[in-house]
């Protein structure tokens, strides 16, 4: 089921962005929450997301990033660039001030417009995000398949060679996860799936982004940041939300040590009220 308006924003470079919606809440203006889709994802709107904003007087947009979803491919994009793109589509939706939240691969994008738009995102919420990348122990440890992200740091065409053959590890879901995809998040594995299925574009420059550089500075994060970290996560481990924190100068860090990478986004509607704190 399709959640929301589904439109295409042209950018200044003339690609297209395929930018969700659910519109304003009740007809009237309210806050509004650009959530910045995991990878890999088509940029839909997620009904446990939209939920939990919807009743809080939340408006939600979201957009494909480039290779995903209808969005044109942007090879060599870097994390910083999800700045440049959301601020035209705020600003063709006529959007002033929003909200970032990001999950896994959409944290550090969420990061970035928080670093580079100003006071136009009042507060961000990163939720099991990856850290800047340092090709150190510690970025590494904890990470049960990290196949893919050692194939980028070889270089976009090393990591698309490895998309060729790649294959799911299910040993990088614990318990809950998977409880969490069979139940309240099963929209988030089946828009991954649909995502796979379209190619791997997103995905491949998505991971070449990660372990480059972002081109962006997270202690100019001014804002009010928080990170929500599961302690079971074996996809971004635990030594990624340390780190994050370290940064951001007005930062929060939610450790829930039970959680795993998707079991982690029960958190999303109290991150929903954190962000509406700060006005």
């Amino acid at each position: 089921m399709t959640i929301g308006h589904a439109s295409e924003v042209v950018t200044l470079d003339q690609r297209v962005l395929a930018v969700h919606d659910t519109g304003a809440v009740g007809g009237s203006a309210g806050p509004v929450l650009v959530w910045h889709h995991g990878s890999p994802a088509t940029g839909a709107l997620l009904a446990p997301v939209v939920d939990a904003a919807t009743v809080r007087g939340v408006r939600v947009v979201s957009y494909a990033r480039p290779g995903y979803g209808g969005s044109t491919a942007a090879p060599g994009r870097d994390v910083a660039s999800a700045a440049t793109d959301v601020v035209q589509v705020l600003d063709v939706l006529g959007v002033g001030r929003a909200y970032a939240l990001g999950f896994s691969g959409g944290g550090p994008h969420a990061l970035a417009c928080a670093a580079l738009l100003g006071d136009r995102v009042p507060a961000v919420a990163a939720v099991a995000s990856l850290a800047p990348f340092t090709d150190d122990a510690p970025w590494w440890e904890g990470m049960v398949a990290p196949g893919a992200l050692h194939a980028a740091v070889r270089g976009r065409e090393t990591r698309a060679a490895y998309a060729l053959n790649e294959t799911f590890d299910r040993s990088v879901f614990v318990d809950d996860d998977w409880a969490a995809l069979r139940g309240p998040w099963a929209a988030l594995g089946d828009d991954a799936a649909r995502a796979e299925a379209a190619g791997p574009d997103g995905l491949v420059d998505d991971d070449v982004a990660y372990v480059s550089p972002w081109g962006l500075d997270l202690g100019t994060v001014t804002q009010p940041a928080l990170v929500v970290q599961g302690g079971r996560d074996r996809v971004v481990p635990v030594t990624h939300g340390t780190a994050l924190i370290q940064h951001l100068a007005r930062g929060e860090l939610w450790h829930r040590p039970h959680d795993g990478h998707v079991s982690v986004l029960a958190a999303v509607p109290l991150a929903i009220e954190w962000l509406l704190q700060h006005r």
